[in-house]
């Protein structure tokens, strides 16, 4: 099993600025200067132990390249593109669209290398260079609406991706798998009244975007039915997780029948985050990983891109983004070091409350092509 790996280190030059983490900095308001929350370091230190553990030698290095207009216009507005670019050359950067989401001087041109990457990523593996391919990429990206940057994200990575294999690589059906611990509201907006594309979104319960995100979200005109809302109450963990994959999200990947499956994939739902409230180990994105690729297999020939998205904690974040990795590539090299200590926090069996959203949600899986 060969797997793609794109990382590069001008990603972590994505400048979030000096933010008391997520609100510009006012001692009139008691906000004093600290770090904003989506900074480099999450991902910096997961590139640095897929170095260090040595599994990066069992990787295959993609290169990015930008995202160009066309590739970025399919989901977004000329409006917003022009804007990001414009205030991207200020000395000072600018913010994505909601206030809360930075950028400095040269962040239009990160942006678009992340979401070039994604798309890189997607090539490789339609071409069979790969079977599968994870991008680790800053800025993310489920977020981003057409017209508008949102919660951290400047351009729709996932969105541009999936647009690009339908336009350029003929890719008909494509299935969005989002399991970072907030409402993929942007990817499922690029394609709500579309059946081509059918996406799922895992998330804890109104967190963010605000009141996003819920059962009735389901898509409209030919895309009714087709975005797929798992919102989970706070304290979920492996079990709830590992419940959901198995009652609504592969099933529902299943019944859809993709020809590439694509996966939103944030660490904020891990036990340590300091964003959520969920309680997902590196033991339970393992489990998951295991689940999509999986049904991959049974349905588009393993044919999985992940593009990285959210985590907060720059400590655990990265065991949760190795064992996604030895999940694709097929190798361990490593022991997560805090697994018997986060396995044995409270909230990792199903309960009730999830059960019953889990249930709720199962119950609308579109029928299977042909049924």
């Amino acid at each position: 099993m060969a797997t793609g790996y794109l990382y590069h280190e001008v990603f972590g030059w994505h400048d979030t600025g000096s933010h008391a983490g997520a609100f510009p900095s006012n001692p009139a308001a008691g906000l004093q200067p600290f770090i904003h929350m989506e900074n480099a370091e999450t991902k910096r230190r997961f590139h640095e132990l897929v170095v260090v553990s040595g599994l990066i030698d069992h990787l295959v290095r993609l290169a990015p390249r930008q995202a160009t207009d066309e590739e970025i216009l399919r989901v977004h507005t000329a409006e917003h593109l022009a804007r990001i670019e414009s205030e991207s050359e200020q000395p000072k950067g600018g913010d994505a669209g909601d206030g809360i989401s930075p950028f400095g001087q040269g962040g239009a041109s990160i942006a678009r290398l992340a979401a070039g990457a994604v798309v890189e990523c997607v090539d490789a593996v339609l071409d069979g260079r790969v079977d599968n391919a994870y991008a680790l990429v800053r800025p993310p990206g489920h977020h981003a609406i057409a017209s508008s940057g949102m919660g951290f994200c400047i351009f729709g990575n996932v969105a541009i991706a999936a647009a690009h294999a339908r336009a350029v690589r003929g890719v008909e059906r494509i299935a969005v798998v989002d399991w970072d611990v907030h409402h993929g509201n942007g990817t499922q907006a690029a394609f709500y009244d579309g059946s081509d594309v059918l996406t799922v979104s895992v998330h804890q319960d109104n967190v963010f975007p605000p009141d996003s995100g819920r059962l009735d979200e389901r898509g409209e005109g030919a895309g009714a039915g087709y975005a797929l809302n798992i919102p989970l109450p706070p304290g979920t963990g492996d079990g709830g997780y590992l419940h959901v994959m198995d009652e609504v999200v592969v099933p529902a990947v299943r019944a859809f029948g993709p020809d590439l499956v694509l996966v939103a994939s944030g660490f904020d739902a891990g036990v340590m985050d300091p964003l959520a409230r969920q309680m997902v180990t590196s033991e339970g994105f393992r489990a998951i990983t295991e689940r999509v690729l999986a049904v991959a297999d049974d349905c588009c020939a393993g044919r999985v891109v992940m593009s990285h998205e959210g985590g907060y904690n720059p400590v655990y974040v990265p065991f949760c983004g190795l064992a996604v990795l030895e999940a694709m590539s097929g190798v361990r090299v490593l022991e997560d070091p805090f697994l018997p200590l986060v396995s044995g926090f409270a909230g990792h069996d199903l309960k009730p409350a999830e059960a019953e959203v889990i249930a709720a949600a199962a119950v609308q899986i579109p029928a299977a092509e042909g049924s």
